[in-house]
C-alpha cells in the first residue's frame, strides 16, 4: 500500500491525496506536485497514512520533489507579479464597462498560464477583455467566475465572533444552511446577525444544528405543564441546549431549573416516553438547604470590623447624648424652682437673699388659700434694668 498525504493547494476547496514516497515530507513542508493546470506549489496538511475512504482507493500521482529554496524564490516572484496583474486587471474591466467584479489574480507555478478570478451576477461576455490581458502578458489567459460565498473564502477575513472565516479556516464544499437552522437554535431573525461576510446564511449554523434538534426532541416544549415530586406544577419556561437543563416557573412564582436526565414519563406504563415529570432526587435534599443557609449566614461580609467600629462609635455618640438631655432637663426643673411663684419679675442681686427667705412662706400662704402652686410658672415679660419690685 502506497503511503499518501494532502497536499492543499491554493484556491483548492479541500486537500488532495498525492503518493509520498520514503522519507515522507514533514506536515507544513512545500512541495511540488503536478495537477490537470500544470506544476503547481502546494503545502501537505495531513498525513502521511495509509490510503482509506478521505482519499479514495487511488491511483495517486507521486509528488514531483520537495520545495528548494529556489522554487520558494521562484514563488515569491509570481506573487509579486500578480499584484501588478491585479491592478491592471481592475483597469482593462473599468476601460470596458463590464459589470463584473475583480476578485484574485492566480500566476501557475510553470508562469504559462493565468487564472483571473471574478464575480458577476449574470452572464458577462468577455472576449475582447481576454484579448487585451493576452496581450498584455503573453501567457494563457482563464477566466474563471465564482460565487459570493467562494469570494469570501478566497479573500478571506473575520466573522461576528472575531475569529477567521469558516470557510477560509476549514475549507471544504459548501453545505446547504436554511432559515430553519437559525428558529431551532433560538436565534435572532435579523439578517445582520445571521449573515456573514458573504451576504448569506452563515455556515456555523449548520455546527449545532443536530445538537439542538436532538435535545428538543427529547425535552418538554415550551409552556408544557410538568407534575413535581410534592404534588405541584410547574410551567416550562426556558431550555438550556449546552447544559440539557429545563427551567420551571412554579405555581407560587418561583423558578427551578432540573437536568432532563432527572424527568421522566408520568404514564410510562402505558408506553409514553415524554418527559412530563421531575422525579424526587431531582429536588435539593433538606440537609443540603440547611447548610447552604448556615454557610450564608456565617460567611464574612465586605468591610465587617470597620462595620462594627462604626457601629459601636455610634452607641456611644448616642449613649452621650442621652446622657445630656436628661442633664439639661434637670437643670431646666432646679431652675424653675429657684425662680419662685410670685407675680413681680426677676428680683435684683441685693434683694435675692431676702426674697429667699420669704419663699416659703409664701409657698406656704398659697397653699392654704387653695391656689396651685404652679401659678409662678407663667411667662413673665422682661422688665428693663431698675424697673422690677424691690422689698422695703
Amino acid at each position: 500500500m502506497p503511503t499518501v498525504v494532502g497536499v492543499k493547494l491554493r484556491f483548492s476547496t479541500k486537500p488532495l491525496a498525492y503518493a509520498a514516497e520514503e522519507p515522507a515530507p514533514e506536515h507544513g513542508a512545500a512541495v511540488i506536485v503536478k495537477t490537470e493546470r500544470g506544476i503547481e506549489l502546494g503545502h501537505v496538511v495531513s498525513g502521511p497514512q495509509e490510503p482509506d475512504e478521505s482519499t479514495g482507493a487511488g491511483p495517486f500521482e507521486p509528488i514531483e520533489r520537495v520545495a528548494t529554496e529556489e522554487d520558494v524564490r521562484v514563488a515569491e516572484e509570481l506573487e509579486e507579479r500578480e499584484r501588478e496583474a491585479m491592478r491592471t486587471y481592475r483597469e482593462l474591466v473599468k476601460e470596458r464597462g463590464l459589470d463584473m467584479k475583480p476578485i484574485d489574480v492566480e500566476y501557475v507555478f510553470d508562469g504559462n498560464r493565468i487564472v483571473f478570478y471574478f464575480v458577476a451576477e449574470e452572464r458577462v461576455d468577455f472576449r475582447d477583455l481576454v484579448r487585451d490581458l493576452a496581450s498584455r502578458f503573453h501567457a494563457r489567459i482563464d477566466m474563471r467566475q465564482v460565487g459570493v460565498r467562494d469570494e469570501a473564502r478566497m479573500v478571506g477575513g473575520l466573522g461576528h465572533c472575531g475569529e477567521q472565516l469558516c470557510c477560509s479556516r476549514f475549507g471544504g464544499d459548501f453545505q446547504p444552511v436554511s432559515i430553519r437552522m437559525a428558529k431551532e437554535q433560538d436565534l435572532p431573525l435579523n439578517p445582520l446577525k445571521i449573515s456573514g461576510l458573504c451576504g448569506r446564511l452563515m455556515c456555523c449554523l449548520r455546527y449545532e444544528f443536530e445538537a439542538y434538534k436532538d435535545f428538543k426532541g427529547r425535552a418538554p416544549r415550551r409552556n408544557a405543564i410538568v407534575e413535581l415530586p410534592d404534588g405541584g406544577h410547574g410551567k416550562v419556561i426556558e431550555l438550556n441546549t449546552p447544559k440539557e437543563e429545563v427551567t420551571l416557573l412554579l405555581e407560587g412564582g418561583g423558578r427551578m431549573t432540573v437536568p432532563l436526565s432527572a424527568m421522566d414519563c408520568a404514564k410510562s406504563d402505558e408506553g409514553c416516553t415524554c418527559p412530563c415529570r421531575v422525579r424526587a432526587d431531582a429536588l435539593p435534599q433538606p440537609h443540603d438547604a440547611i447548610g447552604t443557609l448556615l454557610e450564608t449566614r456565617t460567611e464574612p461580609q465586605a468591610g465587617g470590623a470597620k462595620a462594627k467600629k462604626a457601629e459601636a462609635k455610634t452607641a456611644e455618640a448616642g449613649a452621650a447624648r442621652g446622657d445630656e438631655q436628661s442633664q439639661q432637663r434637670e437643670g431646666g426643673g432646679r431652675r424653675r424652682r429657684r425662680r419662685g411663684s410670685g407675680k413681680g419679675g426677676e428680683q435684683p442681686a441685693a434683694a435675692q437673699q431676702p426674697q429667699q427667705a420669704a419663699k416659703p412662706q409664701a409657698a406656704a400662704s398659697q397653699d392654704a388659700a387653695g391656689q396651685p402652686a404652679t401659678a409662678g410658672r407663667r411667662r413673665r415679660r422682661r422688665r428693663p434694668p431698675g424697673g422690677g419690685n424691690t422689698v422695703g
